[in-house]
């Protein structure tokens, strides 16, 4: 519960981003400006409620208020609470709504808009869930020794247990599929029906694809790990690589991460990639038309991306999270440890060293011109657009999903954080 977590200063946990150009594209000077949209006090916030919303312009977060706890939105406080669940507040994703968990006594219920619902024995941790259209909410609540999944406030048919990380709207809204326990089994409830029993439903793995109609999930049955899509179970592994499980943008293919033996593979459309020591963690990913698949491998002490099967060069590191097709699929982007330096490589070649690539920040501009990535360099952080460092801060934000926004080619946005206060940062070419 938050109440019982440490209280931490912003500096310790916000990461830097910055902002490079393409290699082939000119420099044009960019106007900059900023605006406070929040203060944080670093006495009361809990870091681990910390939440940005998607368009990356709202902030909200748990923080103590005397003896009790709120939430804090866009700087202003809302009403006490005994207690807020973890993780915390969630925005919808068009950004204009936040629902969260609360306590009230002995008693949990969820407020969404500021509206309180029907309260509860418990409401499951990391449950609540907005659909992608923002009009739906769905959270796992406990009603006596069972659990029960709330869609809309209608409560959906008791179990005893819900596997964490899998209650999922689908892309189109309408259908909703969750892990649940069934006596001493376990299986994916898919609009209220019940699928095959196994021993476990893998945590944190369940997907749908794009076009709403296939729904895959890891799935346990002895001690082998498998891929399930729809009702056919993929080859037993030792391990599956828990948010490794990625659709195509068209929804044809699949790939997702495995273990077998001390060796990990990717496989894509149930083929086995080539063994490699370790796959790099949020890599994998497919090019924009579906038609290339990319990840970071180790081999040894050294690592590389790997597309469509071809290792690329050999370097010290991949960052997480930071493999990137362009949007016309002509361009690959990826941060990568050179001796004690990282840098972004584009279409193979290295740009500027710097003391840290961060993590799951780096996007292209719509247009593919541009890149975005989060770098570090001694204790400052910063944008660089098109090989140019703008105005430092002591943070850049990526807590909480926190991160660059292109909002057009020649325009984009960033959360930064400075004596306490968070800015909206904006860059528009002059």
């Amino acid at each position: 519960m938050l109440r019982k977590r440490t209280l931490a200063c912003l500096s310790s946990f916000l990461v830097c981003l910055c902002v490079t150009a393409h290699a082939q594209t000119k420099s044009p000077e960019w106007a900059v400006s900023e605006r406070r949209i929040a203060t944080i006090n670093q006495s009361t916030w809990a870091k681990e409620s910390f939440e940005v919303s998607p368009n990356n312009k709202r902030v909200a977060y748990a923080a103590k208020a005397g003896t009790k706890w709120c939430i804090v939105l866009d700087g202003n406080g809302g009403k006490p609470y005994d207690d807020i669940e973890a993780p915390g507040p969630v925005f919808s994703p068009d950004s204009k709504r936040v629902a969260y968990g609360v306590q009230v006594g002995n008693k949990w219920l969820v407020v969404v808009d500021g509206k309180e619902g029907k309260q509860y024995d418990g409401i499951g941790a990391g449950t609540l869930v907005f659909s992608p259209d923002s009009k739906r909410v769905a959270f796992g609540a406990k009603i006596g020794a069972q659990w029960s999944v709330v869609i809309d406030g209608d409560e959906g048919k008791p179990y005893e247990g819900m596997t964490p990380g899998t209650l999922t709207f689908s892309p189109d809204s309408k259908r909703v599929a969750y892990g649940a326990q069934v006596g001493a089994a376990w299986c994916v409830v898919l609009e209220g029906k019940e699928g095959r029993p196994y021993d476990a439903i893998t945590p944190g793995m369940l997907v749908f694809s794009p076009d709403s109609m296939r729904v895959a999930y890891g799935a346990k049955a002895g001690d082998r790990l498998f891929v399930v899509v729809g009702e056919d179970e993929g080859k037993p592994y030792d391990g599956t690589g828990t948010g490794t499980l990625v659709f195509s943008p068209d929804s044809k293919r699949l790939a997702y991460a495995v273990q077998d033996g001390n060796k990990w593979h990717v496989v894509v459309d149930g083929k086995e990639g080539r063994p490699y020591d370790s796959i790099t963690a949020g890599t994998l990913v497919f090019s924009p038309d579906s038609k290339q698949v990319a990840y970071g491998a180790k081999v040894g002490t050294k690592w590389s991306v790997v597309i469509d099967g071809d290792e690329g060069k050999k370097y010290d590191g991949i960052t997480a999270g930071t493999l990137a097709f362009s949007p016309d699929c002509k361009h690959v982007a990826y941060g990568a440890k050179v001796g004690a330096r990282w840098s972004v490589v584009i279409d193979g070649k290295e740009g500027k060293p710097y003391d840290g690539i961060m993590m799951s920040t780096l996007i292209f501009s719509p247009d593919g011109k541009r890149v975005a990535y989060g770098a570090e360099l001694g204790s400052k952080q910063f944008v660089v657009v098109d090989e140019k460092e703008a105005r430092q801060y002591d943070t850049i934000v990526t807590l909480g999903g926190g991160k660059i926004v292109f909002d057009s080619a020649d325009s984009l946005h960033y959360l930064a954080a400075k004596g306490g206060g968070i800015y909206l940062v904006e860059h528009r070419m002059k």
